[in-house]
């Protein structure tokens, strides 16, 4: 069995209502990713991904449960992982060198200034901002401040990269353009990453796998798709292969239709620690007993 690199375990986020009483955002939330794997998880406003995002980032605490990333329990912010906004959360009064050789600096605070500028042009080079070392954040346009941030956030090397709908605000174009190079990048370099998104055909083109959740409060993980389109995979060839429209129906009917019903349709036979994974129009690819039930017209095993 292939060790898990983070594992969610049993996490709950409570909060006290203002009418009196307490809010549950999500109880007994479970999941577990491997190293190298881009992860998608897609959900009405709500369910509580921003708050397991931050969870994993350290930027918010569990009501109960734990994370465990690489055996090691979070307690806390770590270079270890990094994170990248909707909003481009530059140092305004620094170029984009300064920007990049901050977390640089951040992570080895023993190394000189050289090195420190060698890392951090080798990040800039890579997201292609080649040339606009020297400009501050209001010089630069909104795809331009997001590669900072991507340059940024690769340069510490983290063991994760969180995004938090990172693309949302850019124009089609440039929200194009930088899929493809954050695909690019995280394939060169073997990247993890855990992503938000409300966009089910980005999630199709970047993810390995796409979680999907319930609507909140009490939200839960309902089903994790696999993506079974080829792991190579080119923009302007995607939407022809033969489960392309397979994966996008099941999950635009599970946004539309059965994340507010799951609740009674799934009432006792749902268990959160053997969320069922499918590949929508093939075989399922996980049993994990004798149970077969059919979710959204797709095979899934339970």
């Amino acid at each position: 069995m292939t060790q898990k690199f983070i594992s969610i375990e049993g996490i709950a986020k409570r909060f006290p209502a203002a009418s009196g009483g307490i809010t549950t955002v999500f109880e007994d939330l479970w999941l577990s990713m491997q190293r190298g794997e881009f992860t998608c998880i897609i959900g009405h406003s709500g369910c509580g991904k921003t708050t397991v995002l931050n969870i994993l980032a350290g930027l918010d605490e569990t009501s109960s449960g734990a994370v465990i990333v690489d055996n090691q329990a979070i307690e806390g912010p770590s270079l270890d992982r990094a994170v990248i906004f909707q909003t481009h959360a530059l140092l305004p009064w620094l170029t984009v060198m300064g920007n990049v050789s901050y977390a640089v600096s951040s992570k080895w605070r023993n190394w000189k200034t050289p090195r420190v500028r060698e890392r951090a042009q080798k990040f800039i080079d890579l997201v292609g901002l080649n040339g606009a070392e020297s400009k501050r954040p209001a010089e630069l346009s909104g795809g331009m401040k997001q590669r900072v941030g991507i340059a940024r956030a690769l340069s510490i090397e983290p063991k994760i990269m969180l995004m938090d709908e990172p693309f949302s605000a850019l124009d089609a174009l440039t929200r194009g353009t930088l899929q493809d190079e954050v695909r690019r990048i995280c394939q060169e370099t073997d990247q993890t990453v855990f992503m938000i998104t409300h966009d089910v055909d980005e999630a199709i083109y970047l993810a390995d796998r796409i979680v999907l959740m319930t609507n909140g409060p009490g939200a839960v993980v309902a089903e994790i798709v696999e993506n079974p389109l080829p792991k190579e995979r080119k923009r302007h060839e995607v939407h022809k292969h033969p489960l392309f429209y397979p994966v996008r129906n099941h999950i635009i009917d599970f946004l539309v239709s059965r994340s507010k019903s799951f609740a009674q349709e799934m009432r006792g036979r749902h268990d959160p620690r053997h969320v069922p994974t499918v590949r929508p129009g093939t075989e399922p690819v996980v049993v994990t007993d004798s149970n077969v039930l059919r979710l959204g017209g797709h095979t899934a095993a339970h």
